[in-house]
């Protein structure tokens, strides 16, 4: 059996096995438990990379205006989030929710954990939401 690469490990041992379990129900729930438990609040997120509905306009044909127009209602990559709280229920597709709010207009949102990441790149909990996106990625 190959050995674990130093991240591997840290998600094997979410979970206290030898090897990275796939993404399902019950892992995800474990995930959650696992984060619930250790993440530090408060903490502040922003996106990973644009989502989904910002494709359109950061890498395809959608002009910036209206890209600018819609971040007043809607989510963006580029926002400041507080975490506020997890969501009980996992999403096979989304994996672990969680309850935001933007930073600069106070605008509450739930978002795919996924999707996010720590913006203290230096904080405990930078590693552990990196770990989480790696994991809900990779082993689905």
């Amino acid at each position: 059996m190959p050995k674990l690469d130093k991240q591997d490990q840290r998600i094997a041992n979410v979970f206290g096995t030898q090897d990275v379990p796939d993404v399902d129900t019950e892992t995800l729930e474990q995930y959650l438990a696992h984060l619930t438990q250790h993440l530090a609040l408060p903490c502040q997120l922003t996106g990973i990379e644009d989502f989904d509905w910002e494709e359109y306009y950061v890498i395809g044909p959608g002009s910036k205006a209206e890209h600018e127009r819609l971040r007043k209602t809607r989510p963006s990559y580029m926002d400041t989030y507080d975490l506020l709280s997890f969501e009980d229920d996992v999403d096979l597709e989304e994996g672990i929710m969680v309850h935001v709010r933007r930073i600069s207009d106070k605008k509450t949102f739930c978002l795919p954990l996924a999707n996010l990441e720590a913006t203290q790149k230096q904080s405990p909990n930078y590693q552990l939401l990196d770990d989480y996106a790696v994991w809900f990625v990779n082993w689905r």
